[in-house]
């Protein structure tokens, strides 16, 4: 089997409104997969339809080559799913919280497996604290022992570094890394560009829609944007000036501007035909990065409210 997630033209709607319209996402064993997009995008509803939770009012395809359609239930039993929102007990302990995991899936030596997962991601210290006193980044540990207590093959995790402090997050993506280098495959939804950078492929979606799949470096090269670097004074100017002209497109990034075109070739130029002066600021043509992509493609994407 190549693929852990091979599944084309999945479709839901609510409301007679397309949350996903016809998406194809193919992930292969041992792969994390970074799952991109503004809120309301799309990203939960797919990720619920590949793990069973929904079922698509169109697609086919398979994940850990199970019909997604007819054998939704196998694949709960081998996918380990960490949602946005921390959904263990907050009035158990960890200990408690993982045992009562174990009885879930009728795991036979369930205190043994209780007591590595424990080790695995270092809570045996904490064991006995109450889930609901934990800070943002051992609940998040907790969930992601209680997702790999089963030994899935696939994990699935929605923004499962949303409000966690920034060693948290690097702590975090190490354990996802080791754990794909033995062989789980990830399919991880973020906002963060440097969490994407760390993906072995990514797969960004808007209104609902799949706009670009690929490595890092294949949905750059896909997007075919120039990008230039302004900085310099009354940088406001420049911005609502670029962000007048549908040619272009402009984001402030701290104390410097990103102005990116697909068609157009010369920034400099252009700010001479609009009676300024370059030389005002610091001009300079950089690499195109990845959140420049993600917010032209965004900008793009058609509303699915329309």
């Amino acid at each position: 089997m190549e693929f852990a997630i091979d599944v084309r033209g999945l479709t839901k709607s609510f409301n007679h409104r397309k949350v996903v319209d016809d998406v194809a996402i193919q992930v292969r064993k041992g792969e994390i997969c970074g799952f991109l997009g503004p809120n309301g995008s799309g990203k939960t509803t797919t990720i619920r339809m590949l793990c069973g939770l929904l079922e698509p009012d169109a697609g086919e395809g398979t994940c850990l080559g199970y019909d997604i359609r007819r054998e939704a239930r196998r694949i709960k039993l081998r996918v380990g799913y960490m949602t946005q929102r921390f959904g263990l007990y907050e009035d158990l302990s960890i200990e408690e919280n993982l045992a009562f995991i174990a009885r879930v899936y009728n795991m036979p030596g369930r205190k043994q497996k209780v007591t590595e997962a424990l080790d695995r991601l270092g809570l045996v210290e904490r064991r006995k604290q109450l889930a609901g006193a934990l800070s943002g980044g051992w609940k998040q540990r907790l969930a992601l022992a209680a997702c790999l207590l089963h030994q899935p093959d696939l994990l699935l995790l929605d923004e499962p570094t949303a409000g966690v402090d920034p060693k948290a997050r690097r702590d975090f993506w190490q354990q996802i890394h080791a754990l794909a280098a033995k062989g789980l495959t990830v399919l991880v939804s973020t906002h963060y560009m440097d969490e994407a950078e760390r993906c072995h492929r990514l797969a960004y979606i808007s209104y609902g829609r799949l706009l670009a799949t690929g490595t890092s470096e294949e949905v750059i090269r896909a997007a075919g944007l120039n990008t230039w670097e302004v900085r310099g004074p009354d940088l406001a100017r420049v911005l609502a000036l670029v962000n007048n002209d549908d040619g272009w497109m402009a984001v402030q990034f701290g104390n410097v501007i990103h102005v990116s075109s697909a068609a157009r070739k010369d920034f400099p130029d252009w700010l001479r035909t609009q009676d300024l002066k370059p030389a005002l600021w610091q001009i300079e043509p950089i690499a195109t990065g990845l959140e420049d992509v993600f917010i032209a493609l965004t900008q793009d994407a058609r509303d699915n409210f329309d």
